[in-house]
């Protein structure tokens, strides 16, 4: 990240010059402009995560569509995951079946209902990019310069 002049030490304590807080800040900015969306698809944020990469497993299968699977997706862990597909199941959305050969192995699958849940999204993401006055192309290239800072994180130390 280049600036025109560095931090002082005073400066880089400051809160908002730390970019932790900024990324935390926006993406709880972000989850509560969602809500209304989410509100009327009866989901959680979290929930609608699982969602989006069932929807895109349904388009594309992956070899294995498990719960470590979409954990390793999401980068959350089963012990995060389990609840919110308990609840996913409940509410018609989606199944859970043990795998035969190995009963630790958890196969997910959408429903009928799960799927077509997907046809309301596009309409519903767009009524609130507007209602926001975002400027697509200012969001998808902070999508991509996210996905680099991602991947620079979670690579494995050389």
């Amino acid at each position: 990240m280049s600036q025109s002049k560095p931090l002082t030490e005073e400066d880089a304590l400051q809160l908002d010059n730390q970019l932790c807080f900024k990324l935390y800040a926006a993406s709880r900015a972000v989850i509560r402009g969602y809500k209304p969306m989410l509100d009327q698809l009866g989901l959680t944020y979290p929930q609608y995560l699982v969602m989006l990469v069932l929807w895109e497993w349904q388009l594309k299968p992956p070899e294995l569509p498990t719960v470590k699977a979409l954990g390793e997706r999401l980068l959350l862990d089963s012990g995060t995951l389990t609840p919110l597909l308990k609840r996913l199941e409940t509410q018609g959305l989606v199944r859970r079946r043990r795998a035969a050969s190995d009963e630790r192995e958890v196969h997910l699958a959408l429903t009928d209902t799960g799927w077509v849940m997907r046809k309301q999204v596009p309409a519903l993401q767009h009524a609130l990019l507007c209602q926001h006055g975002v400027d697509l192309n200012e969001l998808v290239a902070l999508r991509n310069q996210l996905g680099g800072l991602l991947n620079q994180l979670t690579l494995p130390n050389h």
